[in-house]
């Protein structure tokens, strides 16, 4: 969970990274149209605040907003969803909570509360062949084939993309792109590598044009101006 106040005429980027959001603006004039559920991301997003905004986030990875949401989590791949869509009255009246709360530390604890609740009421497990799945990307930090994937969860690469697309609204092929990235960057911000090259052929890239265009994509930016900004 992340509460952040936003100043007008800040500039916001937001990185694929495999999970779903809760947004809530804390400032919206209406409980129906402030929280939203946004999906999985498989680009950038620059986002301009022209007003001061005040924003509470809830993160989740797919497992946990597939128990959540009740929804196959393609219904979110489009566009962003209002809560009260997903939950009716009881998600209108949790949006309320949040509103009319004091402090963070008020909300977050009617957040809490809300979100173990639903943990402890649910009784659809998560479909086990995408999560199944998902685990052996997260321990292979997205640096596989689907093939191979395939193989370690015993279905053929027609049937994993056909379950990934029901439940996700993507390709296996695409969430281990974003998973690799985010394993990339991770180890970029902590300066544990001997050069640039050495990084890109570590998570299976075959020379650093394509490695430098695929974090382009991921990130919005080149490679060379995060690493001219260190």
């Amino acid at each position: 969970m992340n509460y952040q106040p936003v100043t007008e005429g800040q500039w916001h980027r937001v990185i694929p990274d495999g999970c779903f959001d809760i947004v809530v603006d804390l400032r919206s004039p209406s409980s129906r149209k402030a929280a939203r559920v946004k999906g999985l991301a498989t680009r950038t997003e620059v986002l301009h605040f022209a007003q001061a905004r005040s924003i509470f986030g809830i993160r989740m990875y797919s497992e946990a907003a597939r128990t959540l949401l009740k929804f196959p989590l393609s219904a979110f791949r489009e566009h962003p969803v209002y809560l009260e869509d997903v939950w009716g009255l009881e998600g209108l009246n949790w949006v309320e909570q949040i509103l009319t709360a004091k402090t963070t530390t008020e909300i977050m604890e009617r957040v809490e509360h809300k979100l173990n609740q639903l943990l402890t009421d649910s009784d659809r497990p998560a479909p086990s062949l995408v999560y199944q799945s998902m685990q052996y990307m997260y321990s292979c930090k997205g640096n596989l084939s689907v093939a191979d994937l395939a193989d370690q969860v015993h279905f053929s690469e027609r049937h994993l993309r056909r379950a990934f697309h029901r439940e996700l609204g993507l390709s296996p092929k695409e969430m281990l792109g974003i998973v690799r990235f985010q394993s990339i960057l991770r180890e970029f911000a902590s300066g544990d590598y001997s050069s640039l090259t050495d990084l890109a052929l570590k998570y299976g890239y075959y020379d650093q044009s394509h490695f430098a265009n695929t974090f382009a994509r991921y990130y919005g930016l080149p490679f060379k101006r995060l690493t001219k900004r260190g």
